[in-house]
């Protein structure tokens, strides 16, 4: 899911439960234009990293602790991932979302445009 300077979901992309949210990073920032992109240690990739500089953004994202050649990142901004963790946390208050209740995908995106919108209304 992408959201925000706010914590407002902007656009998302469902995979089965077994897929990294990783493999689809580069895809929900297509045609996105940001300042900084900050991301957890999980989405330290190369390719993922060349990417966001590709397109003009700066990646404030850590280094994985198996990393050889450490990157440096602003740890002043890397703060402000806390807006992302907060916008799951108001999504998992919708209980279908968070027990994954829906099973079949266009159900499930459904869900998760109803409650985007919600939290966009209030």
């Amino acid at each position: 899911m992408l959201c925000d300077a706010l914590g407002l979901p902007v656009k998302f992309i469902t995979t089965a439960g077994q897929i990294h949210d990783c493999t689809q990073a580069i895809d929900l920032l297509k045609e996105e234009k940001a300042t900084y992109v900050i991301a957890d240690k999980g989405y330290d990739s190369n390719e993922l990293v060349e990417s966001i500089q590709s397109s003009g953004a700066i990646a404030v994202i850590p280094a994985r602790a198996c990393r050889k050649d450490a990157r440096n990142y602003d740890k002043h901004i890397y703060k402000e991932r806390n807006v992302i963790e907060r916008l799951f946390n108001r999504l998992k208050n919708f209980r279908k979302l968070a027990t994954r209740y829906e099973k079949i995908k266009q159900n499930f995106e459904g869900l998760i445009y109803l409650a985007s919108i919600w939290l966009w209304l209030c």
